[in-house]
């Protein structure tokens, strides 16, 4: 079975997938180029994509440009209610869009649905936040004056979303610069463009007008980047990737101070203290460190366990990790699907085999699965060392290390060494250490006894070099808004 047999199998309506394939809703690009979007689990290839170029991207640019007044110029509940039809499109249509990212990324299916609802709820809040958009009044210093401040939309924004969530980080980013008032410019990531194209073409149906939202296709992602951060028309960049990239994109955008919003890498710690729940701390570390094969930018990449409860954290840790079913996301039962490409591949065999070479002990798994796709068994490391790679880099995939602590200060310093600050973890009982901890760790976000945190209505977001700003939450609007100070005088 081929499969655009096994995808159409789980599409309600295939006809809508494969006119997204072809790319109805795009304009002709300059050129004949095009790339391919594979499936990671098989190789097969599922569509073919135009290969736009820096023209094209110039071209959306002034189609983004062209609608901006309008779209500005609409009330708050015009603009919300096209939120809403496109929220309810998406809900109507989640099936088909799941099954379309499952496809394309490899995520297990009921995964996919979760991440659909997802971004659906992002869409929701900013429907409803764009009619929460306020200024003030300032109190005058002479009787002849009135000091207003009002707020607006920065203009047309350049969007790049990642491979890892390609549905809610379309609307995580979109769905605020639209309450807002901007006109977006989105490149999805190459190896997993088809659900936000899905995506546009439901946003059509919603009734956004031409030029509102634009869509950029390309295999790499440098000339479309040079051209977003170089076109004086685009006021804004948003970008979720590696910290590398964001600064080479803060770089290029510095010669006109562009605004720029970041969510970069992470390497989160993952605390388990000696008064908590061990087995709630378990759970937790199964949901912060596989969830999506651990292909998550909040994923837990180091896990600390203090002494006292370490030998029975890691028993109970390993035998639910060896449990965890890996295959195709579209196979039943499947907890662990594929990585995304074989570079991830190879990343997760050297860190294994780093930290084997150092002394560390496999616990379970540590091996690729079949030599077709880009599976690997999901795998815990205990007798980990600071000196190892997976104690100093973002693994990226299902491999979770465990790291032996005695002193509750000491491991606080461990984990806030690092030049990351996007996500913690911690689990502890006595309320004084959590509070403690939770002011200590430098992350923009700290879990405690819970092991997913993720929300629309919460701010997301890093310190040092994890980013700049905030998605979601009240907070992701301000950041698609320029305040205007307005003095009144002669009154």
């Amino acid at each position: 079975m081929t499969l655009t047999q096994r995808l159409t199998g789980h599409l309600k309506n295939p006809a809508l997938f494969f006119d997204l394939a072809s790319v109805p809703h795009l304009s002709a690009t300059s050129g004949a180029g095009r790339f391919a979007v594979h499936n990671p689990s098989t190789g097969e290839l599922l569509a073919e994509l135009p290969d736009m170029e820096t023209a094209d991207v110039a071209v959306a640019i002034d189609r983004a440009d062209a609608a901006r007044a309008c779209w500005a110029g609409l009330t708050a509940r015009e603009r919300s209610d096209a939120l809403w039809q496109w929220h309810q499109l998406i809900l109507e249509h989640s099936d088909d869009l799941a099954a379309i990212l499952t496809a394309e990324m490899g995520k297990p299916l009921a995964e996919a649905k979760s991440e659909i609802a997802h971004a659906a709820a992002y869409l929701q809040w900013y429907a409803e936040e764009a009619n929460r958009i306020y200024g003030e009044t300032i109190s005058a210093p002479s009787k002849d004056r009135r000091m207003l401040v009002i707020k607006q939309p920065i203009g047309v924004v350049g969007a790049i979303t990642p491979w890892n969530f390609p549905a809610s980080m379309v609307a995580r980013k979109i769905s605020p610069a639209l309450a807002a008032g901007c006109t977006v410019v989105l490149k999805p990531a190459e190896q997993t463009p088809l659900v936000a194209g899905a995506m546009f073409a439901l946003a059509r149906l919603a009734g956004f007008p031409d030029g509102v939202l634009n869509l950029v296709y390309a295999s790499e992602g440098d000339g479309v980047g040079r051209e977003l951060c170089a076109n004086p028309k685009v006021r804004k960049i948003s970008f979720t990737g590696s910290t590398e990239v964001g600064r080479l994109l803060m770089r290029q955008c510095s010669g006109q101070i562009k605004k720029v919003s970041f969510e970069l890498g992470g390497n989160a710690p993952f605390i388990v203290f000696d008064d908590a729940d061990v087995d709630a701390a378990v759970e937790g570390a199964i949901q912060a460190k596989f969830r999506n094969a651990g292909q998550t930018c909040v994923s837990a990449n180091r896990l600390y366990v203090h002494s006292s409860v370490h030998d029975v954290f890691a028993e109970k840790f390993a035998e639910l990790v060896q449990a965890l079913r890996v295959g195709d996301g579209f196979e039943a039962d499947v907890a662990i699907g594929p990585l995304i490409d074989i570079h991830a591949l190879r990343k997760i065999e050297a860190h294994v085999s780093d930290a084997v070479l150092k002394g560390a002990t496999i616990r379970c798994g540590g091996n690729r699965i079949g030599q077709s796709g880009t599976f690997f068994e999901p795998t815990v490391i205990t007798g980990v060392i600071s000196t190892m790679q997976i104690a100093q880099e973002e693994t990226f995939g299902p491999l979770a290390p465990i790291i032996r602590f005695d002193d509750p200060d000491e491991v606080v310093r461990a984990a806030n060494d690092t030049i990351y600050g996007l996500a913690a973890y911690f689990y502890a009982s006595n309320l004084k250490r959590v509070w403690r901890v939770a002011e200590a760790l430098e992350y923009g976000m700290v879990g405690i006894n819970t092991g997913r945190m993720s929300s629309e209505a919460a701010p997301f977001g890093g310190l040092k070099q994890s980013g700049i700003g905030r998605e979601g939450s009240r907070h992701g609007l301000e950041d698609y808004l320029e305040m205007k100070y307005l003095c009144m005088g002669g009154l």
